[in-house]
């Protein structure tokens, strides 16, 4: 993700402004994998990580054990030690990551990013279908919502309000 005044930071730290169970806390935001060590060193009164800031995160296959185990490692430390965590992952990664321990924690937040770019000019009518890998897989049905309804004041998070935090 290119933003700046954040080439090569690992670490940042501001008042999370995304509408999540950690609204208005906090937050260390980590960058890509860290040793839990250097993590806890950077914490300073955070109540909130937000693991995988800046879509650091990478699209892991399902089925690449050794990469998810380093993210899982990462992140199970602070959850066990009362934490809440984030983790911003790409819808692709869901399966992944429900094959770890990390989503029965109930202090873990799966951020699910959606991209969806040129939301406005897809019009009033435009759908958002959260479906299943198949029919009848591993969900009792689908979902659909208005693009529109779903575009709310009441969540929304301009850009402008990712502009206050401090890199570390």
């Amino acid at each position: 993700m290119i933003r700046d005044g954040h080439n090569d930071i690992q670490f940042f730290t501001g008042t999370e402004v995304e509408y999540s169970p950690a609204f208005g806390k906090q937050t260390l935001f980590v960058v890509g994998v860290h040793p839990t060590d250097e993590i806890a060193a950077n914490l300073h009164g955070c109540e909130h990580i937000y693991f995988g800031a800046n879509q650091s995160f990478p699209n892991i296959n399902t089925n690449d054990g050794l990469n998810w185990a380093n993210w899982e490692n990462m992140i199970k430390p602070f959850l066990e030690s009362g934490y809440l965590c984030t983790l911003d992952i790409d819808v692709s990664c869901v399966q992944g990551l429900l094959e770890s321990c990390l989503a029965d924690n109930h202090n873990f937040i799966p951020m699910i990013s959606v991209k969806l770019p040129y939301i406005n000019q897809l019009g009033y009518n435009a759908t958002l279908k959260i479906d299943d890998r198949d029919f009848e897989a591993t969900n009792p049905g689908v979902w659909c919502h208005s693009i529109h309804k779903l575009q709310d004041r009441s969540v929304f998070t301009d850009w402008s309000k990712y502009t206050k935090d401090q890199t570390i």
